[in-house]
């Protein structure tokens, strides 16, 4: 069983249902119907297959209801809905949904017929199906027991499928005259009730007016062009019209394309022969330009994904004449081995396009993100995107950037070398300053500060070697600012890491104080100590440690080795030389 299968084929029960069905009408919102329909059953991803099988399965259900059915399993019985048998706004619904299956089966052959020409055929033949049953539903909403909404609706619904189907046939004015009746009913049923209907009434406007542009431009309506344009940047005009819109704008670039013939690139001239190379290259400053007046992410994503799909296809073309000619070079004599050709530079300057709007594209992505980051920071309940997505985002722009390097014909090209080394730089910065954030989040302090400090590294690098690059600069992210915004959050993740302490005290040796040194002896440096936010802080050593103090002096006389005293000799008594006899007199003590 299927997941719709659950769902009451009766109406929503609608404040204007219910009045109608008090008063004897029969009413069907029939724009709110179909929209609530698609985007529930596959139309939000485009899957047509999937809501054409949705439909057929509600016909099933509504003709059991009603007890319409189509005969037996057995035998096939045709019946035909009448104005007399028109006595439940179920009726008018199983109309609605028969031109519903087969608008989404034409839109379903309508993405095949790109790659089958063939399904182009089966695609009218669906579309026009889906115009009769419109009509149909149309002419049975002429009861006089169908509200008048329901009859407008009706008449819009039938001219918007039938606009389909000339503006498939190329019927530009025919298509233009049904758009237009149906964009009028639809301004007045705006005009007419609540705001909530009002909005789905002027989505339905806003989804039509690129077909009135582009057929009143088929007419011979030059003007219709420039609006065309501002709808793309905007945004508007979506499924079939967006292609339109994708081939009015390289039909009118091949028509400039023939005045094309070089183009310059790192002081080089390479003349440009092939077609597809001069088509993109003429149209390259007008997507730029496209790109940075884009109103919304969502339109400007597109751009890009259009001006890397559109760059693939014109490398993939240079490719194949470059397989030729290197056919060509080995079947000459004159093989010049080491020059880079002009159409290998060619293939270098296209690839050097694709991988530059790779890098922008991946950095407005980075933007949007951190910007809904710092939202999410704010609203913790919210949930959002996570540092680990903008480190890819980086990984793919240095990713980029490496390729750059190796280009061929810009290998002795010094200067671009160093535009793309400090770039690399940058972008490592930034990189690494995401990688401490999801450190920060899991609480890894030490290494988020010693990211945090390779960051300032990387910043400080860049500063001092774009002092000779500054036009380098112009393009990149601004590097004062995160020296700023790593300064803030160093602070703030040592104040966290200290606060965290007493929730997870299994600190890592490595973070704890080791000695019992007091706080005002390391207030240069920063350590993780418990003790700082308990009862007894170590902040100063109490009492003081005693500290040796000097003496009362001590004096030596240092001149008395080098004094001469006068001789004594005079002075001294003289004692007379006894030899023998005077020695042994002094023994005995004779001679005193």
């Amino acid at each position: 069983m299927t997941a719709d299968k659950q769902i009451d084929t009766k109406l929503p029960p609608t404040e204007e249902n219910k009045e109608n069905v008090r008063e004897g009408w029969l009413g069907l919102e029939i724009l709110q119907i179909i929209k609530e329909s698609q985007q529930q059953h596959g139309l939000r991803h485009g899957d047509y297959q999937r809501y054409r099988g949705y439909c057929s399965r509600r016909l099933r259900r509504l003709r059991k209801t009603l007890g319409f059915k189509m005969g037996n399993r057995h035998k096939f019985v045709g019946k035909k809905i009448t104005v007399e048998i028109l006595s439940d706004s179920r009726y008018l619904l199983l109309v609605l949904m028969e031109a519903e299956r087969a608008w989404s089966y034409a839109m379903q052959l309508k993405q095949e017929a790109n790659t089958e020409p063939r399904k182009k055929f089966h695609l009218l033949s669906r579309l026009r199906k889906a115009a009769k049953h419109s009509e149909k539903l149309e002419k049975l909403c002429e009861s006089p027991r169908v509200d008048a909404k329901t009859k407008l609706e009706a008449q819009a619904y039938m001219a918007y499928l039938t606009g389909m189907v000339h503006f498939e046939l190329q019927e530009w004015k025919l298509a233009m005259e049904a758009f237009n009746k149906c964009k009028t009913i639809y301004e007045k049923l705006a005009s007419a009730f609540t705001e909530e209907m009002a909005v789905l009434y002027r989505q339905r406007v806003d989804e039509i007016s690129p077909n009135i542009r582009y057929c009143a431009y088929n007419i011979g309506d030059q003007n219709a062009i420039n609006d065309l344009m501002q709808m793309r940047l905007t945004g508007g005009g979506g499924g079939m019209m967006a292609e339109k819109l994708e081939a009015l704008i390289t039909q009118a670039r091949t028509k400039q394309a023939a005045m094309m013939s070089e183009v310059e690139w790192r002081g080089r001239t390479v003349p440009v022969k092939i077609d597809k190379a001069r088509i993109f290259l003429l149209g390259l400053a007008d997507n730029e330009a496209a790109i940075a007046q884009a109103v919304n992410e969502e339109t400007k994503e597109h751009l890009y994904e259009t001006l890397l799909a559109e760059c693939r296809d014109t490398i993939q073309a240079v490719r194949e004449e470059l397989k030729n000619e290197a056919k060509q070079r080995e079947r000459s004599s004159d093989n010049e081995s080491g020059k880079v050709s002009n159409l290998q530079f060619l293939h270098s300057y296209l690839t050097y396009i694709k991988l530059c709007t790779l890098v922008k594209r991946n950095e407005s992505m980075a933007h949007t993100l951190q910007a809904k980051l710092k939202e999410t920071g704010a609203d913790e309940n919210k949930r959002g995107p996570r540092p680990q997505d903008l480190i890819r985002l980086y990984d793919i722009i240095l990713q980029s950037l490496a390729e750059l390097s190796t280009l061929q014909g810009l290998e002795d090209d010094h200067t671009f070398q160093k535009e793309v080394s400090l770039k690399t730089l940058v972008y490592k910065a930034y990189r690494c300053f995401f990688i401490a954030q999801s450190y920060v989040l899991v609480k890894k302090w030490s290494e988020a500060l010693v990211l945090y400090e390779r960051v300032l590294k990387y910043a400080k690098e860049v500063q001092s070697k774009s002092k000779s690059l500054n036009n380098s600069l112009k393009d990149l992210p601004d590097v004062q600012e995160l020296i700023a915004e790593v300064n803030a959050e160093k602070y703030s993740l040592q104040a966290a890491a200290i606060l965290d302490t007493d929730e997870a005290p299994e600190v890592s040796a490595q973070q704890q104080v080791k000695d019992n040194t007091p706080l005002c002896e390391h207030l240069d440096n920063f350590h993780l100590d418990k003790t700082l936010v308990g009862k007894h802080p170590n902040l100063v050593q109490f009492p003081p440690e005693f500290q040796p103090i000097p003496c009362k002096p001590l004096f030596f006389d240092l001149a008395l080795n080098h004094v001469a005293f006068p001789p004594l000799d005079d002075k001294v008594e003289q004692k007379g030389k006894g030899g023998l006899t005077g020695y042994i007199k002094g023994i005995f003590g004779f001679g005193s």
